[in-house]
């Protein structure tokens, strides 16, 4: 299993909906946060080994109604 985080910058007033969707509807995605910044949430995601991160972003995350960008954090150990 592998974990990414998705920071998702959205349009104007769309955040909460680009939230509620993603955690309704992508099953890989264990968790969402509003943040503060550039960007407007962080998914938590958890991949299978060898499934293709560039894909599963662009397929499921950026096609989702109201999201303008994303930026992808691969991890690679969890310390606790």
């Amino acid at each position: 299993m592998q974990t990414i985080f998705i920071m998702v910058k959205c349009e104007l007033g769309k955040a909460y909906g680009v939230a509620d969707k993603a955690a309704q509807t992508i099953e890989q995605v264990s968790e969402v946060y509003s943040t503060s910044g550039q960007y407007d949430l962080l998914m938590k995601c958890y991949l299978n080994d060898g499934e293709d991160i560039g894909h599963f972003v662009t397929q499921h995350v950026q096609t989702l109604p109201g999201v303008k960008d994303t930026f992808t954090l691969i991890t690679f150990k969890a310390f606790s």
